[in-house]
């Protein structure tokens, strides 16, 4: 079978992270088996629809580096890719159902229909509009030719209701979901679902489906909440005489707590991001909090897929090589932000030392920091490995740049005793003695005075981190010193003497 999937975002707000998986395991799925993965934007509720959303999801794919083969943007023969463009296609075959008698006009009111909800619900039940009840109701099978037409030059508006079921038929469907198995429903409780809107617009049912079997979908891979869905779409491909696609539902991603799926306020509630990118000034995206689109491609791919073995870290070509909807759980993938953040750390850890280097060169840029001769390679060395997030790199950076003015009280306190200025004055003259200025060097000198003046190397070492850095932070005192140089060390070391 030759595969094409695809991912089918609504342009209603940003991207969740739930969604962002979808569109992964059908990139990584495409990929497996050298297929195609489209991007289709379902934009038919054009009341919803947000002007920037549409470039959002393209930026989130292009970021994380699934990039879609078909698209609005680099379309393909099964164009277009916009469900509002495509209103002619879903007209021509909304007709054919009607003409089949898979379909049929139906002109009851909003008013109409509230009404008849208010009834059921007094006595305790629940309105469904369907084969029970469906000639009762104002629709073309209710309503001689005659009144249809004339309902229709007058603008009456009316909708197109699919016809899920009739009296007589077998009401049991087989279905086939690749991750939940074999599904069987009794098609003779389903409604007769809008297929096509008053204000002329298909639903996602009509649309869906159309789109997908015109396009060549092979296998549909979704989230569960349209598990329900699939016997309307298993029906609407019968009634057009189709094949349907393979069907896989993934499960949802659920909160920290495990219970319920993961929500914006979840994001809010515990501190971590739940969209891909910032949205707006008040909704920061993985990209800005200093994720790695590597590492977000790593875990979620695990968070509801397994591999099998035990190795934990993948490139996004390694995921392709191993991927499977066999491996897809059905129970759902808890996120875990501490978990999420470890990922994180172990790709930075393996970055290439030049993407982090480029990264602090914007920071010192964006911060106004001069020229100081530190050079960012040699800094990016010592603090590469400390690093969780890409915006702990400041943090963990900042003094080789910047030369402490105010240090860390409880610091202070603790490790600047009576005789460190004298000690400390001495040690200004090892280094100033030193050949050189390499660490090693640097770290015999003083350890060879420490041992010849009986003072120990914790009465020096502390409060020289803390003229150094201004904190007892950092990488190795005595790189440090190798990375600011001989100048800048003891300016920093006479300078905390002074202050303390």
């Amino acid at each position: 079978m030759s595969v094409r999937v695809r991912f089918a975002p609504s342009p209603t707000g940003p991207l969740h992270i739930g969604g962002v998986r979808t569109a992964l395991y059908n990139y990584l799925f495409a990929k497996k088996y050298r297929g195609v993965f489209v991007l289709r934007v379902e934009d038919t509720d054009q009341s919803r629809s947000v002007n920037r959303a549409e470039d959002y999801i393209s930026e989130t794919l292009n970021w994380l580096g699934i990039t879609p083969d078909e698209s609005p943007s680099n379309p393909g023969a099964a164009g277009p890719y916009r469900q509002s463009q495509r209103k002619k296609i879903y007209q021509k075959h909304v007709q054919l159902l009607v003409g089949s008698g898979n379909a049929y006009l139906a002109f009851d009111t909003p008013a109409d229909l509230q009404n008849l909800r208010e009834v059921a619900a007094q006595k305790g039940k629940r309105f469904i509009y369907n084969w029970e009840n469906r000639k009762e109701h104002k629709n073309s099978l209710s309503l001689s030719v005659e009144e249809v037409n004339a309902l229709i030059e007058n603008n009456t508006p009316y909708v197109v209701r699919f016809k899920s079921y009739s009296k007589g038929a077998s009401g049991s469907l087989s279905l086939v979901d690749k991750i939940r198995g074999d599904v069987v429903v009794d098609t003779s409780l389903l409604d007769d679902k809008i297929l096509v809107k008053q204000d002329g617009m298909p639903t996602y049912h009509l649309a869906n489906v159309v789109d997908d079997h015109l396009m060549g979908i092979s296998h549909v891979i979704r989230g569960e909440e349209w598990l329900p869905s699939m016997a309307l779409h298993v029906l609407l491909y019968n009634a057009f005489s189709w094949k349907a696609p393979v069907f896989a539902h993934v499960p949802l991603i659920l909160k920290p707590t495990g219970k319920g799926k993961l929500s914006k306020r979840d994001g809010d509630k515990f501190g971590f991001p739940v969209f891909p990118l910032r949205w707006d000034k008040h909704t920061l995206g993985f990209k800005e909090a200093g994720y790695l689109p590597e590492a977000m491609v790593n875990y979620l791919a695990l968070l509801g897929w397994n591999p099998g073995g035990k190795e934990e870290l993948f490139s996004l070509k390694d995921l392709a090589g191993l991927f499977s909807l066999d491996g897809i759980t059905k129970a759902g993938g808890r996120f875990d932000p501490e978990r999420c953040k470890w990922f994180n750390q172990q790709h930075l850890h393996k970055k290439n030392s030049a993407f982090i280097e480029a990264y602090l060169d914007e920071l010192l840029q964006q911060k106004g920091v001069a020229n100081t001769g530190v050079s960012t390679a040699a800094v990016v060395g010592l603090v590469q490995k400390r690093l969780t997030l890409l915006t702990d790199l400041w943090d963990e950076s900042h003094f080789f740049y910047v030369a402490p003015v105010v240090y860390d009280e409880k610091a202070v306190r603790k490790e600047w005793k009576e005789k460190t200025p004298g000690i400390l004055s001495e040690i200004v003259k090892v280094i100033e003695r030193a050949p050189n200025e390499e660490a090693e060097t640097s770290r015999a000198a003083i350890k060879l005075w420490a041992g010849e003046n009986n003072v120990s190397l914790r009465n020096i070492m502390a409060p020289l981190r803390i003229a150094l850095v201004g904190a007892l932070n950092g990488p190795d005192v005595f790189e440090i010193c190798h990375v600011l140089g001989k100048k800048n060390s003891l300016e920093r070391i006479r300078s905390a003497i002074s202050i303390l």
